[in-house]
């Protein structure tokens, strides 16, 4: 009887020690984390929920989209670009949906005059109104055609714009990536401690009988 209670015991002391282990384990990490100086990352990561809604940002904030708009926040030269690549992107948006809406309209009609005359049982009168389509559509992709290159070129420079723009907020994200690694040096100390007394726990419990 004494001894299976001796050993509830020591099984109580190894839950304690290893609960004690844990919550130490767990200040040690969050005395480590603690920046040691204000960084955008930092910031960011607490601000998110307050982040406008814009093209700038995806579904799920990227953390470059992230660190950017902490940076935007008191820079009204990177908020002036912002809203001027905002700005054109909608202008453009709304030139070229225009120019597509009639063309998509004028395509649709053709085809589905090409669809009617299919139907036509004379062959002689169906070859004689596919002709009168075909000549019509042929005119018309001639007349568009310089207007259907430049929104080609329009869409192309929206596509490089965009491409620049993200080079643009990565590079000026890097130094703020960098100023948070230094922020949050990460040392051995800590773990190396952990690992020991873990290790001591493991010979107590396999010398337990």
């Amino acid at each position: 009887m004494a001894a299976k209670q001796k050993k509830q015991t020591m099984k109580k002391t190894l839950f304690s020690s290893i609960l004690s282990l844990s919550l130490l384990s767990c200040s040690e990490n969050k005395y480590q984390n603690k920046p040691i100086v204000e960084n955008a990352v930092d910031n960011s990561e607490s601000s998110v929920g307050s982040l406008k809604e814009s093209s700038l940002y995806s579904r799920d904030i990227n953390m470059v989209h992230q660190i950017y708009g902490e940076l935007m926040k008191n820079d009204k030269k990177l908020q002036a670009l912002d809203d001027k690549i905002n700005k054109i992107n909608e202008e453009t948006e709304k030139g070229t949906s225009q120019y597509n809406g009639i063309i998509g309209k004028t395509e649709t009609y053709y085809n589905d005059a090409a669809t009617l005359a299919r139907a036509i049982s004379d062959s002689l009168l169906k070859q004689e109104i596919n002709k009168e389509v075909n000549a019509s559509l042929e005119k018309y992709h001639l007349k568009i055609k310089r207007i259907k290159d430049l929104i080609a070129e329009v869409d192309k420079n929206k596509v490089k714009l965009h491409n620049q723009y993200v080079i643009f907020k990565i590079r000026k994200t890097l130094p703020e990536i960098e100023k948070y690694q230094n922020a949050h040096p990460l040392k051995t100390d800590s773990l190396d401690n952990f690992i020991n007394k873990q290790n001591q726990l493991l010979n107590e419990i396999k010398n337990l009988k």
